[in-house]
């Protein structure tokens, strides 16, 4: 599985500190406007959003459908002294997992969403993030802007490097638009350790690319309504045509 094999560089591939400090602050406002204390984190990966908000006094769970994302986030949390709960669930198996109206927010970041393939597979998603919420709790989205993605046909992603010691490496993101409307999303890994010739490796997945009018005009069938866009994680005006992100906002 593509973050099965991915687990183990992921948090190499993000510079949490600096994600963490611009991101934050927006997240911790959502949060606070909307009175939340018991958060889900779906798709969580190695569980750094988690961790933060848990250490800024949250009460915070995680899930994600990659067990090897999920091993990773356990040992995040071990290794900053939180005894947090982590379990392997995908979209649509949330609340088996964790009950129904246990949680205040429920965030669904770092472009999770557009990896469900059909209008179907979406829909049974928000209804488990639906199920999932308290009246009146919180759903917070993050996806890439497609509406630009698709409009410019915006293929490559400013690349990625880490260090450690002598080891180094390079991941570069890019797109393949396919005849039927997905897309290929493509990690390029290199990785040297000091003077030693450079090795790569390719992970590939298929994504649909989510369109804000698509997740708008779904969001209130499955219950939720109040609906905010913004075109980043630092609350910024949403612009189909500029904005980097898809930012939403809703509440149950």
């Amino acid at each position: 599985m593509f973050y099965d094999t991915f687990s183990s560089e992921y948090d190499r591939f993000v510079n949490w500190p600096g994600r963490l400090q611009v991101e934050l602050p927006f997240l911790q406002e959502q949060l606070d406007q909307a009175g939340a204390r018991r958060l889900l984190d779906s798709a969580c990966g190695t569980g750094m959003h988690g961790i933060a908000l848990a250490q800024a006094g949250f009460d915070v769970s995680g899930a994600d459908l990659s067990i090897g994302m999920i091993e990773q986030a356990r040992l995040n949390a071990t290794q900053a002294e939180l005894a947090l709960r982590f379990e392997p669930a995908g979209f649509g198996e949330l609340v088996a997992s964790f009950g129904a109206q246990g949680f205040d927010a429920l965030l669904c970041l770092g472009n999770s969403l557009p990896h469900l393939l059909t209008p179907q597979a979406l829909t049974a998603a928000l209804d488990d993030f639906a199920l999932c919420l308290k009246p009146g709790g919180l759903l917070l989205i993050q996806n890439r802007n497609f509406d630009a993605v698709m409009a410019n046909r915006q293929r490559w992603m400013e690349p990625q490097s880490a260090r450690e010691g002598t080891r180094e490496w390079l991941f570069q993101r890019f797109y393949d638009f396919e005849p039927d409307g997905l897309l290929t999303f493509n990690i390029l890994t290199l990785h040297r350790d000091g003077n030693a010739p450079w090795t790569q490796s390719v992970r590939s997945i298929p994504l649909r690319p989510l369109l804000a009018a698509e997740l708008y005009a779904l969001l209130p069938a499955s219950g939720f309504h109040s609906i905010a866009l913004y075109g980043d994680m630092t609350g910024s005006s949403f612009d189909p045509a500029l904005s980097s992100n898809l930012v939403l906002t809703a509440r149950r």
